[in-house]
C-alpha cells in the first residue's frame, strides 16, 4: 500500500517524503528494509530509526520537528505511533489465498460456506455448522454440529468448538482452545456423597473481533450463555467458567482463571494467574495485578480510586495500600525477631 493509503485510512500526516512511497511490511529498526515501515516513540528510537535502512518512519505528532534532517525518507505524524504501526501492519500483511476444502476433510450434511472459505487437511464440520465468507479452518480443527463462525474467522490447527458455540465476524481462536465444553457444574447427593452433573445445555457467543490464545478454554453457559464480548483479547492457558460474561475490550492474561456465572467489564485487565471466584464482578477498567483474587460473590471496582490504579492482592485492593500493609508487617517482625 501507498502511504497515501494508509494516512486514508488511519489518519496522521506526512511530515516528509512521497505520499506515494509503497510500503511492503513493517518491521524493527535494526532489521527493516528499504520499502518497510518503522516506528518512534522518542527522540533515542528516532535518531535509531534515521539511522536504520527503514523507508518509512511513523512519529509521534510534535517529535518530528526536533529532527533537523531526515535522511530522505519518508516521515508520517500520528499521535499514537505504535497503534499506528500496528494498524498498517495488517493492512499492508499480504493475506493467504483461499485454498478450498482439503480432500481430507470431513463434512456434515447441510453445511453452509460463505465465499472463499477455507478447510484444511483432517478438519472436521459437524451437520448444519455456517460458516462465513473469508474463514479459514486449519488442519485437525472440530467445527461441531451448528456452530456459526462470523466472516474472516482464523481457526488454527486442533481447535474444537462444541455444538452451541457461535463465532462473530474476525475472531481469531489459536491452536489447542476448546469453546463451549461442558461448565464444571455438580449437585452432591447429601445422603451419599456422589456428585450429579448439573445441566450444561447453554451456549456460548464470542463476539466480532476477539482473540483467543492457544489452549485456552472457555465453557458454555449451564442454562444460558457464557458471553466474550466485542474486542476482548484472551492469553494462553486462560480459563473461563459457564455463565461469566466478560465485557468489550478486556484483557485476559495467561494462567487466569474466571470462575463460573462472574462477570468482568469493559475494559478491565487481568494480569497474569488472576483468580476470581465464583459469583463474582470485576468493574469496567479495573486492573488486576498478576496473581490477585477476587472472593466468591465480591464486587472490585475503582470506586474512589484514580483512573489507572492496579489492585493486588487475595482479596485485591489498591498496590499502595499493600505496600503499606507489607512494610508495617516487615517492622512488626523485625521487632519479633529482636525480642527473641
Amino acid at each position: 500500500m501507498t502511504l497515501a493509503e494508509l494516512i486514508r485510512e488511519l489518519g496522521g500526516g506526512l511530515a516528509a517524503g512521497s505520499p506515494d512511497f509503497s510500503i511492503s511490511g513493517v518491521n524493527s529498526a535494526a532489521h527493516a528494509g528499504p520499502s518497510e515501515l518503522v516506528f518512534a516513540e522518542d527522540a533515542a528510537s528516532v535518531e535509531e530509526a534515521l539511522a536504520s535502512s527503514a523507508g518509512a518512519i511513523v512519529v509521534r505528532a510534535g517529535l518530528f520537528g526536533t529532527v533537523p534532517d531526515c535522511g530522505g525518507k519518508q516521515v508520517i505524524e500520528a499521535h499514537q505511533p505504535r497503534l499506528w504501526f500496528s494498524r498498517a501492519a495488517r493492512l499492508v500483511k499480504a493475506g493467504i489465498p483461499a485454498a478450498g476444502i482439503h480432500s481430507s476433510a470431513v463434512m456434515g450434511q447441510r453445511v453452509e460456506l460463505g465465499a472463499g472459505v477455507s478447510i484444511a487437511a483432517n478438519a472436521v464440520v459437524g451437520d448444519s455448522a455456517k460458516i462465513g465468507g473469508g474463514t479459514r479452518i486449519e488442519a485437525g480443527a472440530v467445527i461441531g454440529a451448528g456452530v456459526c463462525l462470523g466472516e474472516n474467522c482464523h481457526i488454527y490447527p486442533r481447535v474444537v468448538l462444541y455444538p452451541g458455540t457461535t463465532l462473530g465476524n474476525r475472531v481469531v481462536v489459536h491452536a489447542g482452545a476448546v469453546l463451549g465444553a461442558d461448565g464444571f457444574g455438580y449437585v452432591r447427593d447429601s445422603t451419599t456423597g456422589a456428585y450429579t452433573q448439573f445441566p450444561q445445555q447453554g451456549t456460548l457467543v464470542i463476539e466480532d473481533d476477539v482473540e483467543i490464545g492457544a489452549n485456552s478454554t472457555i465453557d458454555r453457559g449451564a442454562l444460558r450463555e457464557t458471553r466474550i464480548g466485542r474486542g476482548t483479547k484472551i492469553d494462553n492457558l486462560v480459563h473461563v467458567g459457564h455463565n461469566c460474561e466478560i465485557g468489550e475490550n478486556v484483557i485476559l492474561v495467561m494462567g487466569t482463571g474466571v470462575s463460573g456465572s462472574s462477570t468482568v467489564g469493559d475494559g478491565a485487565v487481568l494480569a497474569g494467574q488472576v483468580g476470581i471466584g465464583d459469583h463474582a464482578h470485576v468493574g469496567p477498567g479495573v486492573i488486576l495485578g498478576g496473581q490477585s483474587g477476587v472472593f466468591n460473590g465480591k464486587t472490585v471496582t475503582n470506586e474512589g480510586l484514580r483512573p489507572g490504579t492496579v489492585l493486588f492482592g487475595t482479596p485485591a485492593r489498591p498496590l499502595r495500600q499493600v505496600m503499606r500493609e507489607q512494610a508495617v508487617l516487615a517492622r512488626l517482625a523485625k521487632k519479633a525477631g529482636n525480642r527473641e
